[in-house]
């Protein structure tokens, strides 16, 4: 299947949207892989500089643990020291925006790199199946911040600071509506179906 982002010699920016648990990061590093696109991933560049202990590690971490949002300056800091390091910028974002102004904020990176946002797939998975997948993932990994008492504090952030994101898309005809439930493949052929 050929979709736009098949020109690998053009710059492109996929914004993946949907709340925590609703598979975001497996699907954004399947189409990373096979689109030629490099997955950037807020969580997973802050759960590094956690683990490493890094200043910046030591003070996100109460936040992520508290199941809080990361202040947008840290965030935007980090996402343009990334695209600067990057040849092309061709990019999945997984987690990122999660409000209206990093949204803005990014709007502005992306048109200073001359990048065009190729698509912004939203994953809809239902709050009791996002629930039993992050308390499955947290017992599997390990990973402390997956716990259902957290996860429910996500869900809520998600909904508060996140949901408008979806209206400011959508006002720009740019999100498309993904159904999240289904094998893992059902998932990324809508996947990328969307973004034909």
């Amino acid at each position: 299947m050929t979709n736009r982002l098949d020109n690998r010699s053009q710059n492109h920016a996929v914004i993946f949207l949907g709340p925590p648990g609703a598979g975001k990061g497996t699907q954004a590093e399947r189409l990373a892989r096979n689109y030629g696109l490099v997955k950037i991933s807020t969580g997973d560049i802050l759960r590094d500089h956690v683990t490493r202990g890094t200043d910046l590690g030591l003070q996100v971490k109460p936040i992520l643990d508290a199941g809080h949002l990361v202040p947008d300056d840290i965030l935007i800091a980090l996402i343009r020291d990334k695209l600067a390091g990057l040849e092309r910028v061709r990019v999945i974002f997984d987690g990122f925006p999660r409000t209206v102004a990093q949204a803005r904020e990014l709007d502005v990176l992306l048109e200073e790199l001359g990048t065009p946002i190729a698509g912004v797939p939203l994953l809809e998975v239902p709050d009791a199946e996002l629930i039993a997948r992050i308390v499955s993932r947290g017992r599997d990994s390990g990973r402390s911040d997956d716990t259902e008492e957290v996860a429910r504090r996500r869900q809520e952030v998600y909904r508060e600071q996140t949901q408008p994101l979806i209206e400011y898309y959508s006002s720009r005809g740019q999100l498309q509506t993904v159904d999240g439930v289904g094998d893992m493949d059902e998932v990324y052929t809508r996947l990328q179906n969307v973004l034909a």
